[in-house]
């Protein structure tokens, strides 16, 4: 892959929140907004957005519930999400070429 092949980076992957949600759920498989939110350093506004354009790329599910009556967010990452991770790290990983 040259950088003719530049365009097969998921862009909605690629960003740096995005990229932090997708690394962080790919070990974890499901967390609640507030551990995402902590463990990405973000704000409640910036990661819901984040957390909307993968949700619309059907990467991510989000369940709303309610736990001892105060609001509970879940997001898991879907198997479209796993595999298009596991796309996105290969891709990248041509890009940059086996240094080793």
């Amino acid at each position: 892959m040259g950088l003719a092949d530049l365009g097969k980076i998921d862009e909605v992957i690629h960003g740096r929140m995005r990229l932090g949600i997708m690394v962080y759920l790919a070990d974890v498989e499901t967390a609640d907004f507030t551990e995402l939110k902590t463990v990405l350093e973000a704000t409640q506004g910036n990661l819901s957005v984040h957390l909307k354009k993968l949700e619309e790329a059907g990467y991510v599910a989000i369940d709303k519930s309610f736990k001892d009556n105060k609001p509970l967010t879940r997001i898991t990452l879907t198997g479209e999400g796993r595999s298009a991770f596991a796309t996105y790290l290969e891709a990248l990983g041509r890009l940059i070429g086996d240094k080793g």
